[in-house]
Formats: C-alpha cells, sequence, structure tokens
C-alpha cells in the first residue's frame, strides 16, 4: 500500500465518522424538544407547573389566560388566586380521604 492510497483511506474514514457524528447531532436535536415533554419531573424532566409549549392550542389559550390576569386589578387577582387556592385545597383533602 502506497503513502498516498493509506492518507487517502484515513481521509475517507474521518469523513465517513464526521457525517455520522453530525448526523446524530441533528437526530438528537429533534428528539430532544420531543422527549423532554415525557421525562418524569423526578428524572429531570418538566415541572407540574411548566406552561404548554408555544404554538399548540394550549399555549394560546395560556398565554390569553395570562394577558387577562395581567389587565385585572390587583385586588381581584388576588381575591381570584385565593379563591383557586381554597379550591385545589379542598379538591385534594377530598381525595385523601
Amino acid at each position: 500500500m502506497s503513502m498516498r492510497s493509506c492518507s487517502l483511506s484515513i481521509a475517507a474514514a474521518v469523513a465517513l465518522l464526521a457525517s455520522n457524528l453530525a448526523g446524530c447531532g441533528t437526530v438528537n436535536e429533534k428528539l430532544s424538544a420531543g422527549m423532554g415533554d415525557y421525562v418524569p419531573q423526578w428524572a429531570g424532566g418538566l415541572p407540574a407547573d411548566a406552561p404548554p409549549r408555544p404554538g399548540t392550542p394550549q399555549y394560546d389559550a395560556y398565554m390569553k389566560e395570562r394577558e387577562r390576569k395581567r389587565l385585572m386589578p390587583a385586588a381581584d387577582r388576588e381575591k381570584e388566586e385565593q379563591a383557586q387556592k381554597g379550591a385545589t385545597a379542598t379538591t385534594s383533602a377530598g381525595a385523601v380521604r
């Protein structure tokens, strides 16, 4: 084997490995965008109170509700939050019994 063919085969192997590595990076980028939704919180996934992903109908509803609360007077907003906390506490207390 001559020196030229040896260096050519090494260059081809390096190019093949580099293209494989680049392909894995692209696949992992696309998988990680969606897989984070399925990982449990205890394993490092999204917390329970994380907002929905942009571009979904749930996100649009979330942003409308957020804007509604932003425009609401602070006193009314606090009353609403207290009412929601009270409703959550009674619901969870009923589930425990």
